[in-house]
């Protein structure tokens, strides 16, 4: 592996996706990143469909650059086995319930002891402290508790809506990432590991951040709005002659040469489109008043009216349509692997950039206990001892 954490050794036991992405973000720039399943296999495995020649699409997505390490932890075979493993690791990501890895032997202090130095990431529902630690958590229990579903959908009086992507999920797998390289540093620094625990919940807390500063301000709660913005207008989505376009006018200048672009200079003069703050009181008289001009034309006539104008806008996409976009493809976000089982596939790319020590997506994501052989004789164990392992565990 190339990148900036080429030579750092990260073991995964983490499973579905929050502890996976953060163990892809490390892969990705460059960290060998060795993926343990227990003997059936990550869950995601099971999530289909779709499958490519038999292999979960989703599973592929969240495992690539992933070394695939098979072994049962209920046999003390297999957690001596992890154990070789962590004592040459820098870090170790995992996302079980609280007290599992602990009834495994496997817990921070007892680890720690063992290898010192270890960065130990543990990416829970709520985190390992506080009255809802032992609880099991998901995207869509994480997207509810954190009000964020309160703030999703077309607007009041309207049933509660999820954010379409796992957005608790990725985010919670992006905190631990960046939880991990700040431990990292500071033990390549000091020589001392420390513990990282981060949360569904607190992921998602984080995407309310103007949500609750007007809360905080106010006293109230704010609702959905659709695709408008809590603090700037306009800002948002609006139906033209054959589709959707996406504006961000919000700042006074961008306004006023939408208005221009619109040919709707009465806009203008109107007192309750003045400043900002008066277009955010009268939000839905502005929509009403904008709507209309952006009927009259197809998107692409009013991306490109708005480009030569100098207002941000956007189409609205599908994602096949973001895959084939120009853009996408010239940040190299879609990316051609071959895999062995299911042959050639497409993911999504790196979406951090570096100019000396660039990452790179090259490997597919392991079929189930691909590299058991290899990863374990590499850390010492008897070749003869490791095949009669693994034997055992697939008879079983």
């Amino acid at each position: 592996m190339s990148g900036p954490l080429a030579g750092a050794r990260v073991i995964e036991l983490a499973h579905i996706m929050a502890g996976p992405v953060c163990g892809l973000m490390l892969a990705d720039m460059g960290a060998e990143v060795i993926k343990v399943e227990k003997p059936e296999g990550d869950d995601t495995r099971r999530m289909v469909p779709p499958k490519v020649n038999g292999e979960s699409a989703a599973f592929m997505m969240m495992n690539r650059n992933k070394r695939g390490v098979m072994l049962d932890l209920k046999d003390p075979r297999g957690r001596e086995a992890l154990g070789r493993l962590i004592d040459g690791a820098d870090i170790l990501i995992e996302n079980y319930r609280q007290g599992t890895m602990e009834k495994l032997g496997l817990g921070y202090e007892t680890l720690r002891k063992r290898n010192p130095g270890l960065v130990y990431v543990e990416v829970s529902g709520f985190g390992r402290t506080g009255p809802y630690a032992a609880r099991g958590g998901f995207d869509l229990i994480a997207q509810g508790m954190s009000g964020l579903m309160s703030i999703t959908g077309e607007g009041h009086g309207r049933p509660p809506v999820k954010v379409g992507a796992p957005v608790s999920d990725i985010t919670a797998g992006i905190l631990a990432a960046m939880g991990a390289l700040a431990a990292y540093v500071h033990r390549l620094k000091s020589g001392e590991g420390q513990r990282v625990d981060t949360s569904l919940f607190e992921a998602a807390i984080t995407q309310t951040y103007w949500q609750s500063a007007i809360a905080f301000a106010t006293g109230r709660a704010p609702g959905p709005m659709g695709s408008a913005h809590p603090l700037n207008a306009p800002y948002q989505a609006f139906q033209t002659a054959d589709g959707w376009i996406t504006v961000g006018a919000a700042n006074q200048r961008n306004w006023e040469r939408l208005c221009a672009i619109l040919d709707a200079g009465e806009l203008l003069a109107d007192p309750r489109f003045k400043a900002n703050a008066d277009r955010m009181a009268h939000l839905d008289a502005l929509e009403a008043a904008l709507t209309p001009h952006f009927r009259t034309r197809p998107t692409a006539e009013w991306l490109a009216a708005c480009e030569a104008g100098g207002v941000p806008a956007g189409p609205v996409l599908d994602i096949r349509q973001m895959h084939a976009d120009p853009q996408t493809r010239a940040r190299e976000m879609v990316v051609a692997l071959d895999h062995p089982v299911a042959g050639p596939v497409e993911t999504i790319g790196l979406p951090v950039k570096f100019s000396a020590t660039p990452g790179a997506v090259t490997r597919p994501a392991p079929v189930l206990g691909q590299e058991t052989r290899d990863v374990l004789i590499e850390a010492g164990l008897d070749a003869a001892e490791v095949d009669a392992m693994l034997a055992d565990w697939r008879a079983s």
